[in-house]
């Protein structure tokens, strides 16, 4: 069995003063995909970069204390890559990806577009940019036979199920026309799979809560953390759980179990 679990930590050093690493030990995943570490590299400890079982790997923003990805491996990867050749988001951190034998599982963070109209308009262009990206995935799926996973926060919840109040947010980054057509586009025309909703088609699932207001104990959240897979491996899937006994940060873990070796 292969698990891997993805989390936002919004702070690696923040989730794991809320105890990520028992959370860690407890659970035993093989793949760990975080996103949004904000931390630099000449700021981690040895507990955060390779904490008990685990050897980590990062792919950290040029800004100070903003974005950066991170993969937390069990079993060493044959080759880390990171970035997508695109210099205004590489720069950022938001793309890490390790590659096994016949399986590649990249941790991914996309932009947010809440903080104002560039924001929005960066997000775009990442997406525009990105979905050129997952068409060069597929392409090597289909010539060598490889599965990927892409595990994260990617910044847009697909449909009305997916967030608990979609008809107020309809103008809202995350939630509009165009973020969840393209999300469209790379399940029914790019060819990948949504792997949680292949486990669970039920409602009030959700990853993201806000931190304004009561968010979180009413549970109004927002489903942004993905498994995203090529049919392969995604039809290998066998339980998802999403994981609300604690908070280690504002997103929850989202891990999902494969029938297929470590």
């Amino acid at each position: 069995m292969l698990r891997i679990t993805s989390i936002n930590v919004n702070g690696i050093r923040s989730a794991f003063r809320k105890g990520l690493q028992p959370w860690l030990s407890r659970h035993r995943p093989d793949v760990v995909c975080l996103q949004e570490i904000k931390i630099d590299a000449g700021d981690l400890t040895d507990e955060l970069s390779n904490p008990p079982g685990y050897r980590g790997h990062f792919s950290h923003a040029r800004k100070k204390g903003y974005s950066g990805v991170g993969l937390y491996l069990a079993h060493p990867a044959h080759a880390l890559t990171s970035g997508m050749a695109c210099p205004e988001f590489d720069a950022e951190g938001r793309i890490l990806r390790a590659d096994y034998r016949n399986l590649s599982v990249i941790s991914t963070y996309f932009p947010s577009g809440s903080s104002g109209e560039d924001r929005q308009q960066a997000k775009y262009r990442f997406l525009a940019r990105f979905s050129d990206w997952l068409g060069g995935l597929m392409d090597e799926h289909r010539a060598t036979g490889r599965e990927f996973i892409l595990c994260g926060d990617w910044n847009i919840a697909h449909k009305e199920i997916d967030l608990k109040n979609w008809r107020g947010n309809q103008k809202n980054s995350g939630f509009l026309p165009e973020e969840r057509a393209w999300l469209t586009t790379v399940f029914d025309e790019r060819g990948f799979v949504d792997v949680f909703r292949t486990l669970d088609q039920g409602s009030d699932q959700y990853t993201w809560w806000s931190n304004r207001g009561q968010a979180w104990a009413k549970n109004v959240g927002w489903r942004i953390d993905y498994h995203i897979a090529t049919p392969g491996i995604a039809a290998k899937a066998m339980r998802a759980s999403i994981y609300k006994d604690e908070r280690f940060s504002d997103h929850a873990p989202l891990t999902i179990d494969y029938d297929s070796p470590p």
